[in-house]
């Protein structure tokens, strides 16, 4: 997306941090622990990390974490949901940390928001030599009919898919990761996932997109009011609680 568009959707969370907390999912333990296995330490940086989905697997798995966001009312929300994490300001492009402080960097559903001209160099400067850079997505498993079918009613709201991902999404990401003379060329991977939901708990989710939270009240009412009426008569979701088929990927990349 263009810079100005990255900004503002990237700085909209805030708003909806409470239900950011609420709904968003975590992350596949399996995904994590492939993220980390080369790291040279425990010590693990999440940055950009919104309310703690990711901080609070890296705990649950060991980690000696610190947290970094540049969200106010978002880092609140982490504060409050883990207290005894480190967590402190910060952005990818500014983080305050020392030089070579940190085993692994990881980034959940963030690393796309960062200006990797300026977040790269920075990232490698806290990481030790052979440290490890990791960004993990989830994404809808689109293979599966009804999830298709969501995403075609929500004009691609409702999350990053499979199918883009396969596609061409995850090879964006990996360029913009393969930082020359500071990483290695990365590596990818996808591990299964799912997330129990109702109906009205995933619309809750979808609209803590960023492309809803842009928009304006009428359109986004207009949007998640046919998604709703999507989901309230699709077999697979209306009949109360159902998982959501996903999967994790990853990108990996060694600091040289």
């Amino acid at each position: 997306m263009a810079a100005d568009e990255r900004v503002l959707r990237g700085s909209s969370f805030g708003g909806a941090a409470a239900a950011y907390a609420e709904h968003r999912p975590d992350y596949a333990q399996d995904a994590v622990r492939w993220a980390l296995a080369p790291a040279p330490g425990p010590r693990v940086l999440d940055l950009g990390a919104g309310t703690g989905k990711l901080t609070a697997t890296l705990v649950a798995l060991g980690a000696d974490v610190t947290a970094v966001e540049p969200d106010p009312a978002m880092l609140a929300e982490l504060h409050q949901l883990l207290p005894d994490v480190r967590a402190m300001a910060g952005s990818a492009e500014a983080i305050p940390l020392p030089d070579a402080s940190v085993d692994a960097i990881v980034a959940g559903q963030a690393l796309h928001w960062f200006d990797m001209a300026v977040a790269g160099p920075e990232m490698a400067r806290v990481l030790v030599p052979g440290g490890i850079l990791a960004g993990l997505w989830n994404v809808n498993d689109d293979r599966v009919d009804w999830v298709a079918e969501l995403e075609q009613i929500s004009e691609g709201s409702a999350s990053l898919t499979f199918t883009d991902w396969n596609a061409h999404s995850a090879d964006v990401r990996l360029a913009s990761m393969d930082l020359p003379g500071l990483f290695c060329p990365p590596d990818r991977a996808e591990f299964p996932h799912g997330l129990r939901r109702t109906a009205e708990s995933l619309l809750a989710t979808i609209a803590t997109h960023s492309r809803l939270l842009v928009m304006d009240d009428a359109a986004r009412t207009v949007l998640l009011g046919r998604i709703g009426d999507y989901l309230a008569r699709s077999p697979e979701t209306s009949a109360g609680e159902f998982t959501l088929p996903m999967l994790t990927g990853v990108l990996r990349a060694r600091r040289r």
